[in-house]
């Protein structure tokens, strides 16, 4: 083989498998280029391997669900409890059976660009996805708790489709006729995953929004937390109109201010 290193290296990232004629080829070049190409591939074929099968294994509940006779499975998952601004947004996603987009996992796992990847694969495969925001005045009026829960059946019941059973991370909504709660449930279950990806993008892009809107409070690094540039920008500049007024200390600054 007398291709350059630049070439070969395009073909390999086309091929799935080492059966492959070009690769059996690739195999006879004794070039070190080519030989760390090769390393390479081999590498990657087997992290894809490992994500299948975690895939694989995040299916359990899903196919656990459609066993019992139940066909549409919503996964739900909520992001923005914590943070000191913004609403709490969930998601509800429906995937298929056959769903087989590697590296969904619990948002909070992934780095930004794997999350904005994957919220457009799930978005365009998704059999449906629904989205509920509840927003800083709501949690303000009913305690986050409350809010979460609120924002889990909005997501529910904005889908286009009706489940018939739910997969919901860590707390019981009673939303659905048939639910299973589960603890670290994003990274158990591929559906909740896809759910908290969604909901993991959908916020952080409308806290990029707000930063722009209320600059000075670090919104489109911090997503709201209580960071030190947040922290520094409430003593600052004091309350913008989307703090959650109920949370400490942007209570304590909120009342010092009156």
């Amino acid at each position: 083989m007398t291709e350059k290193i630049a070439i070969i290296k395009e073909k390999l990232q086309h091929i799935e498998s080492e059966n492959d004629p070009f690769f059996q080829a690739c195999l006879l070049d004794e070039r070190k280029g080519v030989t760390k190409l090769i390393a390479s591939f081999r590498r990657e074929q087997a992290k894809k391997e490992m994500l299948y099968e975690q895939l694989k294994t995040m299916k359990q509940y899903e196919n656990e669900a459609r066993a019992r006779g139940f066909q549409v499975i919503a996964g739900i998952d909520e992001v923005g409890r914590g943070p000191l601004a913004g609403p709490v947004v969930a998601a509800a996603v429906v995937l298929s059976e056959d769903f087989n987009i590697i590296g969904v996992n619990d948002s909070k796992q992934l780095n930004e660009a794997n999350r904005d990847r994957l919220f457009d694969a799930i978005m365009a495969e998704a059999i449906a996805v629904g989205i509920g925001i509840k927003s800083h005045e709501v949690i303000d009026e009913v305690n986050i708790y409350e809010a979460t829960k609120l924002a889990m059946a909005e997501a529910i019941d904005a889908l286009p489709v009706t489940p018939d059973f739910c997969l919901i991370d860590a707390m019981p909504l009673k939303h659905c006729e048939n639910e299973l709660s589960l603890i670290k449930g994003d990274s158990k279950s591929v559906s909740i995953a896809a759910a908290s990806i969604i909901a993991k993008v959908t916020r952080d892009r409308m806290m990029a929004e707000f930063d722009v809107s209320f600059p000075g409070y670090g919104f489109a690094k911090n997503m709201g937390y209580g960071t030190k540039l947040h922290l520094q920008g409430l003593e600052k500049q004091g309350v913008c109109p989307i703090h959650r007024l109920t949370f400490a200390p942007v209570k304590n600054i909120f009342l010092a201010s009156k």
